[in-house]
C-alpha cells in the first residue's frame, strides 16, 4: 500500500463456516512481536493470521479470522489513528489498506476484534471502537472517498493469496519502499501474484447481506461490503 496523504472466483474447495471459539481473556499483546514491514500490509496480515493460529490466539484452522482489504474505485481511502500519519488525529489517505478481523462468540455475545499493525489504537482493538475511531463510517457520504471492504475468510486467504511485490517498484524497476526480507508469498496453486484481484473493488460488487454471509465461505476473493453494511456484517455470520 502507499500513502497518498502522508507518504500507499470461486474456490474449488470452499472453507466451512466457522465454529467460533469462546472468547478467552485477552492477554496483553505486543504488536512488536509480529512481523511488520511498512507499506506491505497485505503480507503483514498474511503472517499475522498464521501467527495468531500458531500462538493459539485463533481457531486452529483460522476459521474465526478474516482478511479485510479496504479500498475503493479511486484508490483513495481515508483512515484515522494510523502510525504513518503526520497529524495529531492519525489521518492518512491510503490507496488501500488491509486489516485482520477476528469474529468470536462467548455465550451468544459478539466479541469481534480488529488486528491492525499500522494503527495506534489498542492491539487488538474492539471492532466497534475501530469502526468509530479509525474508519468513521459515512464521514464522506457518497463522495469518491467512500470505502469498500473486501472480506476474505482466513483459510481461503491463507491458501489463495500471492504477491510478487511488483506493485512496489517504479517503472525503472527500483523499489518504492524496501520489501520484506523473507521470500514473496506464493499461493497453494502456484500463483505468484494476485494482489490486484483483492484490492480491485466496485460498488457493483456489493450484494445483499444474506447472500454475502454465506458467499464469504465459498469465494476465494471473498465478498465486498460497503460502509453501511460493515457494522452489521460480522454480527450476522453463523455461530
Amino acid at each position: 500500500m502507499a500513502d497518498d496523504g502522508a507518504a500507499a472466483g470461486v474456490d474449488p474447495s470452499p472453507s466451512s463456516p466457522p465454529i467460533h471459539p469462546a472468547a478467552p481473556d485477552n492477554p496483553p499483546i505486543d504488536a512488536a512481536s509480529f512481523t511488520h514491514t511498512p507499506y506491505y500490509c497485505e503480507e503483514n496480515v498474511h503472517l499475522l493470521c498464521k501467527e495468531l493460529i500458531r500462538a493459539g490466539l485463533a481457531d486452529p484452522a483460522g476459521n474465526d479470522l478474516y482478511a479485510v482489504f479496504v479500498s475503493n474505485e479511486e484508490k483513495k481511502i481515508p483512515l484515522w489513528y494510523q502510525k504513518a500519519s503526520r497529524t495529531n488525529d492519525g489521518f492518512v489517505l491510503w490507496d488501500y489498506h488491509v486489516i485482520c478481523i477476528q469474529s468470536r462468540r462467548n455465550k451468544g455475545d459478539v466479541l469481534d476484534l480488529v488486528w491492525d499493525l499500522d494503527s495506534s489504537l489498542p492491539f487488538p482493538c474492539p471492532f466497534l471502537q475501530y469502526i468509530a475511531d479509525a474508519i468513521q463510517p459515512l464521514a464522506f457520504g457518497d463522495s469518491i472517498y467512500g470505502r469498500l471492504f473486501r472480506v476474505v475468510h482466513g483459510p481461503l486467504f491463507l491458501r489463495s493469496f500471492a504477491s510478487d511485490r511488483s506493485h512496489m517498484k517504479d517503472p525503472m524497476g527500483n523499489w518504492i519502499e524496501l520489501p520484506p526480507k523473507y521470500e514473496p508469498i506464493v499461493a497453494e496453486d502456484g500463483n505468484t501474484n494476485n494482489l490486484n484481484e483483492y484490492i480491485a473493488v466496485s460498488t457493483n460488487d456489493v450484494g445483499d447481506l444474506e447472500s454475502m454471509v454465506n458467499d464469504v465461505y465459498r469465494n476465494k476473493h471473498g465478498v465486498v461490503i460497503n460502509e453501511t453494511l460493515l457494522p452489521v456484517f460480522f454480527s450476522r455470520l453463523p455461530e
